[in-house]
């Protein structure tokens, strides 16, 4: 037991500014990937189970506050204060697409079936675009009460959820109306909203508190006080019977589920916690800090037990397979510099 409370993560190193969105694909036949957004203009694409750089997307001129990979990982999406949201190659890094926005775009999220991309931000607008044609005009639905902070899918794409930043509520709005359908109503603002992998519930972060709330009824299913203010919750995706949740204290504390009970405690950034997110298959999960890294931390004995004999950046006879595997995959893909660091110039862009 003693071993489970001085967790060693793997650090991935390579943003020069704070971390401050975090996304998981599902499983595809060459693995799982982890897209993070940072203030430092530059996504990055890792591999999800080692934490393995791929590579970065370059093109953005302010900070990324949101990013997205749709379900195949072939493209990735990102939000960023440069007024645009942008459509990348996830196999060569190339900017398929830049969407322009009057105003910084806080948040984006591919459809279910990948044809659509939907983003938010200050101007308090939701936007769909058609990425089959990503030139048309997109379709707008205008009557957000704030500035959005986050995005998402549900329903197959039925619906749309979105959190405000200067005010709290979840609304969920109906893709074909535009209208809001229903309010989860929370004292402070959203600043987590992540609907569970199997459709079921949708875990919010508000000031301090977590919720859980009936994906297709909206009522409320659990809510717990958390220790201090958190700013990212993620429910654990295979049996659902824990969550994660980190914020202010630069700590991520892991909760039972069903009781809120707290069963484990992971120090060792030294900023606040600004993203969590679980791997598809559960047995880890990534947070993004103020520091400028991401660990990914494993959730108790993984099958392939590694226990404590991971070093920092990852298992090094582990690096070498997974970095071949993937290197057939994206081959072309741009590099900037030796990989696990950023330039330096994207650390003035903010």
């Amino acid at each position: 037991m003693d071993k489970k409370k001085v967790a060693v993560p793997l650090v991935c190193h390579g943003h020069s500014r704070p971390v401050v969105d975090l996304f998981y694909c599902p499983v595809t036949p060459d693995g799982f990937f982890l897209i993070s957004a940072s203030k430092d203009s530059s996504p990055m694409l890792r591999n999800g189970e080692t934490g393995d750089w791929i590579g970065t997307f370059e093109g953005h001129k302010g900070a990324v506050w949101s990013c997205c990979l749709d379900t195949s990982a072939l493209r990735a999406a990102s939000g960023s204060a440069d007024f645009s949201a942008k459509l990348w190659d996830a196999l060569t890094g190339d900017e398929l697409h830049s969407f322009e926005h009057k105003h910084i775009v806080r948040a984006c999220s591919f459809s279910e079936d990948t044809h659509l991309l939907l983003t938010g931000g200050v101007e308090k607008i939701l936007r769909i675009f058609d990425l089959n044609r990503p030139d048309a005009p997109p379709r707008e639905v205008d009557n957000s009460p704030g500035s959005i902070r986050t995005v998402a899918w549900l329903h197959s794409d039925q619906t749309i959820l979105s959190s405000c930043t200067d005010i709290g509520g979840v609304r969920l709005w109906d893709v074909r109306s535009g209208k809001i359908v229903q309010t989860l109503e929370t004292k402070s603002p959203v600043t987590s909203a992540e609907v569970s992998r199997d459709g079921r519930y949708i875990t919010t972060a508000d000031g301090s508190t977590v919720k859980f709330w009936d994906a297709n009824h909206f009522g409320l299913v659990k809510s717990y006080d958390m220790p201090s203010n958190v700013e990212s919750a993620s429910l654990e995706p295979k049996l659902g019977n824990k969550f994660v949740a980190g914020g202010e204290d630069m700590w991520i504390h892991v909760f039972d589920f069903h009781t809120g009970e707290q069963i484990g405690c992971n120090k060792g950034h030294h900023g606040p916690v600004h993203c969590l997110r679980f791997s598809p298959g559960g047995e880890s999960y990534a947070s993004g800090s103020e520091d400028g890294t991401i660990r990914i931390w494993q959730l108790g004995p993984a099958s392939h037990d590694e226990n404590d004999s991971v070093p920092g950046n990852g298992p090094t006879g582990k690096v070498e397979v997974s970095a071949d595997d993937v290197a057939q995959k994206i081959e072309g893909f741009h590099v900037s510099g030796e990989g696990k660091t950023t330039e330096k110039e994207n650390a003035t862009d903010a």
